[in-house]
């Protein structure tokens, strides 16, 4: 991409077309090719184009800001539905609070891209099938195969709102794009969250100091529809003004991957010292996977962030570190689930973290694999990118199964 921009500074036609077939990957390799060719007058042209920042929030259309309202009172009307049918909550939310979230976020952004009908139908009967599916499931709060269900589907979801955000470029910068965009949603919706618990003190306060309970009608009205409207409005914060958080998302992946890797290796030290055994400790062995689960992900999006913001060995070393670590955290969780299942059998839930021990181990080894190759020859970073993006559907494919095949499979026990 890089020599195809330098080698078309004349030609206006095909910049644009370079511009609008990849916008991400365009913008990555101008930024580093910019200071070769920043004399020419065309140059300077795109570099404003693709780095001016604008100082004031923008509001977006009056469109968009109707159809974000209408989006988040449907989220809060969605979150309420156990109090106006009477259902029991305890039931009602495990299995729905995931449709609080991503049917509306996949309706924005496929109003956004303008996603043609057949992609739409395709989503929206994910969506409905999912919702009858996990609803029709025995009740009963004993089931494996109940809550494994109640884990994963959530991520088939997500998976929809992803088919829907790289619109109709397949390819794996897109899906980087949409993980970096995940990265930015969760960081802004932290913050509207923070600001908002600071409100719902500071109202409870005042109306405390004049004797007048709203505690109960506030959180009934009020705090559950703004809870549910949160990753709405950041999104759309996300989208119309980039520029508030695309510079706090990779600060956050430089602070806390050196931290985490600290963490991680005092925490196997003192797991060493203190004598636990996840081998025959259910409890511990959960604990670790999430760890597991939770550091992986950090991996992925510390990656993404960093790699179109810095060509920094001492980043690149330190995740290349982490995700070492991250693989000797994963074979002993490897290791002791199948030590589980030799001595006890199999069950639900044994061989749905022993399947996803499996695929986040080969994730990270070839993640680790093109890292150091990236940090021996910076022209390769791009397959490091390339190999996270490609390996999502793998995840989403083990998801439906866990979702769909495990009921059956194991007899909804």
């Amino acid at each position: 991409m890089k020599n195809l921009i330098k080698n078309n500074l004349d030609n206006p036609v095909q910049l644009e077309k370079l511009y609008r077939d990849n916008k991400a990957t365009f913008k990555k390799s101008f930024n580093l090719v910019f200071p070769d060719i920043q004399e020419t007058k065309s140059a300077q042209i795109w570099n404003e184009r693709l780095n001016f920042e604008g100082e004031e929030i923008s509001w977006g259309t009056n469109k968009e800001l109707i159809f974000v309202i209408i989006a988040s009172f449907l989220a809060g009307l969605i979150a309420k539905i156990p109090e106006f049918t009477g259902l029991d909550p305890e039931y009602f939310y495990p299995r729905n609070i995931a449709f609080v979230i991503f049917p509306l976020l996949t309706a924005y952004f496929a109003w956004k891209q303008n996603v043609g009908t057949k992609k739409l139908v395709i989503v929206s009967a994910v969506i409905l099938v999912s919702a009858i599916y996990i609803n029709l499931l025995p009740n009963d709060d004993k089931s494996d195969t109940l809550i494994l269900v109640c884990i994963h589907l959530p991520l088939l979801l997500w998976a929809g709102l992803g088919f829907i955000f790289v619109g109709n470029q397949q390819n794996p910068q897109k899906r980087l794009e949409f993980l970096r965009f995940n990265g930015d949603l969760v960081v802004m919706t932290t913050i509207l969250l923070i600001a908002g618990g600071l409100m719902t003190g500071i109202t409870l306060g005042l109306f405390e100091l004049i004797d007048l309970p709203i505690e109960e009608f506030y959180f009934k009205y009020i705090a559950i529809w703004g809870l549910a409207a949160a990753p709405i409005v950041g999104t759309y914060l996300v989208r119309t003004n980039p520029q508030l958080v695309n510079k706090v998302s990779p600060v956050i992946a430089k602070v806390f991957t050196p931290l985490l890797l600290i963490m991680l290796v005092i925490y196997l030290c003192a797991v060493i010292f203190t004598g636990k055994d996840p081998y025959n400790d259910r409890e511990f062995l959960l604990i670790f996977n999430v760890l597991l689960i939770g550091v992986m992900a950090i991996i992925l999006f510390s990656i993404a962030e960093t790699s179109k913001n810095s060509d920094s060995k001492i980043g690149a070393l330190t995740l290349l570190c982490l995700s070492i670590v991250t693989i000797i955290v994963n074979g002993i969780a490897l290791s002791a689930i199948v030590f589980r299942i030799s001595e006890w059998g199999i069950t639900p839930n044994r061989l749905a973290v022993l399947g996803g021990n499996i695929l986040i181990l080969t994730n990270l080894l070839l993640v680790t694999f093109r890292q150091f190759q990236a940090i021996k020859d910076g022209d390769k970073v791009g397959k490091v990118e390339n190999n996270i993006a490609s390996f999502l559907p793998i995840y989403i494919v083990w998801a439906i199964l866990v979702t769909f095949v495990f009921p059956v499979l194991f007899s909804f026990k």
